[in-house]
């Protein structure tokens, strides 16, 4: 997995309350609390779970 193909998305907000569905895109991700930030690679897959879930996460610059 090289830099460029990578995406960093940290949880701002607790899916508490919101369907099991985006629950479990959350838990799909690899997030286990709030404010920890996962690396991924940088897929169309990748970017549609972004999309879903995208009122609970802030996407961030990889470095």
């Amino acid at each position: 997995m090289s830099k460029n193909n990578v995406v960093r998305i940290r949880q701002v907000k607790s899916g508490i309350g919101y369907p099991k569905d985006q629950r479990a895109t959350l838990v799909g991700l690899g997030f286990r609390r709030m404010h920890q930030v996962v690396e991924l690679e940088d897929t169309a897959s990748i970017r549609g779970m972004i999309n879903k879930i995208n009122h609970l996460i802030v996407v961030e610059s990889a470095q």
